[in-house]
């Protein structure tokens, strides 16, 4: 079986939220973090978080902190490039790493099962889906694209993942759910949904 890594990419500035770690807000009696990690099947692959700022606010869970290799906050796909790095440079038996934002507590277990069957003579790559709608961030990754990406986001300035993923062969592999399992919390509204949900499961019988 093909060995991953996994990278969380904690790296965003939470605008829309108002600033701060969104992530280390508590949903449902535990930071939306942890709903992350709990949820993802990882298969006992390594782990780290990539953030930028003072690592120590995440030392509750124990696991690598990895800030950007560039600066900027250049977004996403640098938080990739920083992941691709890493597994590349402490994890070398791993040959590929799977990518999720931390603002998803919902997520499918079988996320990085699903991604890795998607692996194949097409696709090089391979994201998420559902409901008709791709989730560029959460990904399964070749770790011998490293060099590659460096060049396109240090030498071109690339910073968008879809002109990255057009350059190579990207599959799709869909997942059902509800509430939709990429719903992701970037406003206070979208806690307050979250919330119900948990609440309403809750009561189910």
């Amino acid at each position: 079986m093909t060995c991953l890594s996994f990278v969380l990419l904690a790296g965003g500035q939470s605008r829309r939220m108002g600033g701060g770690d969104k992530n280390q807000r508590v949903l449902g009696g535990k930071p939306v973090l942890q709903h992350v990690l709990d949820r993802v099947d990882r298969q006992g692959g390594p782990t780290a978080i990539n953030a930028n700022g003072d690592p120590s606010r995440f030392a509750n869970y124990g696991l690598p902190v990895i800030a950007d290799v560039i600066e900027g906050f250049a977004g996403p796909l640098a938080g990739i490039l920083t992941g691709l790095e890493w597994t590349a440079a402490h994890h070398p038996h791993c040959s590929h790493m799977v990518s999720l934002a931390t603002d998803a507590p919902f997520l499918p277990v079988d996320l990085a099962i699903g991604l890795q069957a998607g692996l194949g003579v097409d696709a090089d790559i391979v994201q998420a889906k559902s409901n008709d709608r791709r989730h560029p961030v959460f990904a399964i990754w070749p770790v011998a694209l490293a060099a590659d990406l460096r060049q396109a986001v240090c030498d071109e300035g690339l910073r968008k993942i879809d002109d990255y993923t057009a350059r190579h062969r990207c599959g799709v592999v869909g997942f059902l759910g509800t509430p939709d399992p990429f719903l992701n919390l970037n406003r206070p509204e979208d806690f307050d949904r979250a919330e119900d949900w948990l609440a309403r499961q809750s009561k189910t019988p």
